[in-house]
């Protein structure tokens, strides 16, 4: 597959447009807006500066990976495409909505991929008139860094589009692992516990969140801290990913924290909001 479309340009979408244009594929990026546009392909081009003022491109590898990558507000300019990714907003009535209409657009036998954290693949699969060709590509943040993808299988996704999206996964230089459909897959039904109980702790005065992530990080050999790592994802994304949890298990152990759900209300998300355990400036 060579033709990659991928719908949203947030953090998620930029770094997948990113990193399918650095290994050669022809990109085509979809936002609501050109202004959402131009910020997506700012961030991309500071990105790739990076790599070049660090000497491992050069000026000319830059602006090739910028000429892989068109942009457009209209669904309908991905009826080329191989491959479309969702990387949209984490709500499952929204994504519906998108598969319904990327299920209309894409060609026959185009793969339709959703980079949740944590929402059903099979129920995205379902608003679909081609289950078989719906499957999970959840990318780590940052995505040109990150190596894994988990990829999941809904219940109806074919060996045939697992086998496609596995060997795209390491053309474009990740990890794919296999998980099947379960709340929270694997990676986010095992972190967001974790961050949730390091929340209580906060909550119940245990420690400050510098204790926590102190005692995570020395003690456990975290690179970062689970309240740390929480304020990077957005506590918002945070607790939306409990919620699921919560429901789709129906185990009071994946209740958020109260903590987490007032931080929220108050719009202290993180680093994106310049606030959440930790102030962030600039």
């Amino acid at each position: 597959m060579k033709k990659i479309a991928v719908v949203g340009g947030g953090t998620m979408g930029n770094g997948i447009a990113h990193t399918a244009a650095q290994t050669g594929h022809e990109v085509t990026l979809l936002e609501v807006s050109a202004e959402l546009l131009d910020k997506a392909l700012g961030t991309i081009r500071k990105n790739l500066q990076r790599g070049v003022d660090k000497g491992k491109m050069t000026a000319e590898d830059r602006d090739a990976v910028l000429g892989r990558i068109k942009t457009t507000t209209s669904v309908d300019d991905l009826v080329d495409a191989e491959l479309i990714v969702e990387a949209i907003v984490e709500n499952l009535e929204v994504k519906l909505g998108l598969f319904r209409r990327l299920d209309q657009v894409a060609a026959p036998g185009a793969i339709l991929a959703s980079n949740t954290s944590s929402i059903s693949i099979t129920k995205l699969a379902a608003a679909t008139k081609r289950p078989a060709d719906v499957i999970g590509m959840h990318f780590m943040n940052p995505v040109p860094v990150m190596t894994l993808v988990e990829v999941i299988r809904g219940i109806a996704t074919s060996d045939q589009t697992w086998k496609k999206v596995d060997e795209l996964a390491r053309a474009m230089g990740k990890t794919p692992i296999e998980v099947n459909d379960y709340p929270g897959f694997v990676s986010n039904r095992v972190l967001m516990p974790m961050i949730n109980e390091a929340i209580f702790a906060v909550y119940e005065g245990v420690a400050t969140a510098e204790a926590i992530d102190g005692v995570m990080k020395l003690g456990m050999n975290h690179p970062m801290g689970p309240l740390t790592l929480a304020d990077f994802i957005g506590l918002d994304v945070c607790l939306a990913i409990l919620r699921v949890l919560e429901s789709g298990f129906g185990d009071p152990k994946y209740r958020p924290c109260p903590l987490l759900v007032k931080m929220v209300d108050a719009g202290w998300l993180g680093r994106k909001s310049g606030r959440g355990f930790y102030e962030y400036n600039g």
